[in-house]
């Protein structure tokens, strides 16, 4: 059984998920750079080199596009939660 952290726990949980965001994009970028550095060795090509940056960038952004995904299911799951159905309320009013 899973139990929901709460309070100290919960925050050490959120700052290391937005921390591995960050470090996932470093890593991404880094790998494509890698690859494109090889590509380019093997083929002689220099062309190749910007391929695989292009690459890690795009595999950067998709990681950042799939966290802001999770995070609006959470946002999602949250804003049906009856137990915060008033707070909602009270913002879709102010509008």
């Amino acid at each position: 059984m899973i139990r929901e952290k709460t309070g100290k726990t919960k925050a050490n949980i959120e700052g290391a998920t937005q921390l591995s965001l960050g470090i996932s994009m470093v890593v991404a970028i880094a790998f494509g750079i890698g690859i494109g550095l090889l590509m380019r060795d093997i083929f002689d090509t220099p062309w190749l080199f910007w391929l695989g940056v292009v690459w890690g960038i795009g595999a950067a952004i998709l990681n950042v596009y799939k966290a802001y995904k999770a995070q609006q299911k959470e946002y999602d799951a949250i804003a049906n939660d009856t137990r915060y159905q008033n707070h909602f309320d009270k913002d879709s009013n102010e509008d």
